[in-house]
């Protein structure tokens, strides 16, 4: 569990850093997206650690720090045992088999990963503005499920965004816009959740 105080930060600041690098250097980070679905290792890596974070949730009790992430599954509590040798083996697989648009697949999984922690800071809190946070784990976990059953749609996007500049500034200037309401919203109602 992570305070809404840190998630807020942690997010408002994500999205800061990451649209302001955006406008900043438009033609950097477009050739980077353009090549990312098909960048084999990227896919690998980011899988790596989604599987990884993965793990830690079935991860077995008493293992100290490693079983801190641990969570209970309810009836399907039965299957960690299963879980623990699927996830390394389903690591190797996909990274040797799949080659088209991993790094994009991979995302998505990460995507996923991400998402709970956010929900769960801001579950339950009592300012309204927390919605900023579920509202972007929502966004979050739709596009991710997109990106992993439908990799090619990532593509697809950025060919959108990249076509006109004008297109491409505005995308950056809502990103920054959403993480400025958060980090505003943070500071100004956030500090005792």
């Amino acid at each position: 569990m992570i305070p809404l105080f840190t998630a807020g930060c942690v997010l408002g600041v994500w999205l800061i850093g990451s649209h302001s690098l955006m406008l900043a250097r438009p033609a950097l980070v477009q050739g980077w997206l353009k090549k990312f679905p098909r960048h084999a290792l990227s896919g690998q890596i980011i899988l790596g650690i989604g599987l990884a974070w993965f793990w830690l949730l079935v991860a077995p009790e008493g293992m100290g720090k490693l079983s801190a992430l641990c969570m209970d599954l309810g009836e399907f509590n039965n299957i960690k045992p299963t879980l623990r040798l699927l996830v390394p083996a389903t690591l190797v697989m996909v990274a040797v088999s799949v080659r088209d648009f991993l790094a994009v697949r991979a995302l998505g999984v990460l995507g996923l990963m991400i998402a709970a922690p956010l929900l769960d800071a801001a579950f339950l809190k009592e300012p309204s503005s927390r919605l900023l946070i579920p509202i972007f784990a929502y966004v979050l976990l739709t596009v991710s499920m997109y990106l992993v059953g439908m990799p090619y749609l990532f593509r697809d996007a950025v060919t959108w965004l990249t076509t006109t500049p004008a297109r491409w500034r505005i995308a950056c200037l809502l990103g920054l816009g959403y993480g400025v309401a958060t980090l505003i919203c943070t500071f100004a109602f956030w500090r005792n959740y």
